[in-house]
């Protein structure tokens, strides 16, 4: 890996029943946080889910790491999700019958870290943690599904829509700390949203468009 980079994309392009995009490259960089916008349908979704292993693009390569991990065996791309990536979905998937802390401790535990009570702190969740998911507000629950997922600590976050469901402050402090987050760590941020104001305050902003992705100036 050189010149930090984390994730490198080049000629990327995928099809379901008809074109999705085309010759999509890009590049993230330790402490790079970027945003991808587009019109519902456009591939936002398929594209983050190539990035982060879990589709091979029908052409093109996607380095993370500096390994090209489409000719990565399985053991290596499990490693890969449970050590280095972080999801965050629009939905929270966290266990119902756990408490907050207890669903943290699942992922700390798999990649062998401790909870950071910073996580804590930052998604103002430290006063719930440790009642049952089920006892939360939704707002709470997608902050615990964020601490899980940054409890890890993954060196790139992949974000697909993660303040989807949340009311404008609550959606501003997540991204508040996806950022901090980015920056703490130097790690990097892929963050798909349909929000042009979250997008325009991360360090770059695409728009996937006309089966292109591409700058927005």
């Amino acid at each position: 890996m050189s010149d930090g980079i984390l994730l490198e994309a080049q000629g990327v392009a995928h099809a379901f029943d008809y074109p999705l995009f085309e010759e999509v490259s890009l590049t993230l960089r330790g402490g790079e946080s970027k945003a991808i916008t587009g019109r519902s349908g456009s591939g936002k979704s398929t594209l983050l889910h190539i990035f982060s292993t879990f589709l091979a693009p029908q052409k093109g390569t996607v380095r993370l790491f500096g390994r090209d991990i489409y000719t990565l065996k399985n053991a290596e791309v499990e490693a890969l999700r449970r050590f280095d990536l972080g999801i965050v979905f629009q939905f929270h998937y966290l266990f119902k019958g756990m408490t907050g802390r207890e669903n943290l401790e699942v992922a700390t535990l798999l990649a062998k870290r401790e909870i950071d009570p910073w996580l804590l702190e930052r998604l103002e969740i430290a006063e719930v943690i440790d009642r049952k998911i089920g006892e939360l507000s939704g707002g709470q629950q997608q902050r615990v599904s964020i601490a899980r997922v940054l409890a890890k600590k993954p060196r790139i976050l992949f974000a697909d829509e993660p303040t989807g469901n949340l009311d404008k402050q609550t959606a501003a402090l997540v991204i508040d700390v996806l950022k901090a987050y980015v920056a703490k760590e130097n790690a990097g941020l892929v963050l798909v949203t349909h929000d042009e104001e979250i997008a325009k305050g991360c360090d770059a902003h695409y728009r996937l468009r006309d089966k292109r992705l591409s700058p927005v100036v």
